[in-house]
């Protein structure tokens, strides 16, 4: 099997699909191979974000801790899901903890650095913002059901 760099991996994700190869290595210039154990943490709530994934292998639960009802799973991600935006907005802290559930093995892109390329090339910084703000809506929307499960969707509650 031949190793892949960063630049194929991102290339190959619905978040980067159709940008140019230069686009696609500028943004790989930021980014890494990372793996995770089960039960190792990705982030922790209120720490600095300073990073998002591409998963490539694994699952990882997002995680709140809640007085008095302990901790509580509030949605879980799998292969190819984009996980964390809390690196887009000021103060740049996690807003969940993030949780592996299994072996993870993902890009790890540096926020920052994102961000540094987006202030240099606001045409990709557009784009990016488009498709990151299309991601975050589909998370949205799948909260939205299962909060409508949750609570009984038939209006009785």
């Amino acid at each position: 099997m031949a190793v892949r760099t960063i630049a194929q991996l991102l290339a190959e994700h619905q978040l980067l699909a159709g940008l140019d190869e230069a686009t696609v290595e500028f943004i790989a210039g930021c980014g890494r191979n990372a793996h995770f154990a089960a039960d190792e943490y990705l982030f922790r709530e209120n720490d600095p974000a300073d990073r998002f994934y591409i998963l490539r292998q694994g699952r990882v639960a997002l995680e709140a801790h809640v007085p008095g009802r302990g901790t509580l799973v509030i949605d879980t991600v799998g292969p190819d899901a984009l996980l964390g935006f809390s690196w887009l907005v000021p103060p740049y802290r996690w807003t969940w903890d993030g949780r592996a559930i299994e072996p993870v093995r993902a890009v790890e892109l540096d926020g920052a650095c994102i961000r540094a390329r987006c202030q240099e090339d606001p045409r990709l910084g557009f784009e990016l913002m488009q498709r990151l703000v299309a991601v975050v809506q589909g998370r949205l929307r799948s909260a939205r059901i299962r909060l409508l499960d949750l609570y009984g969707g038939d209006g009785a509650g």
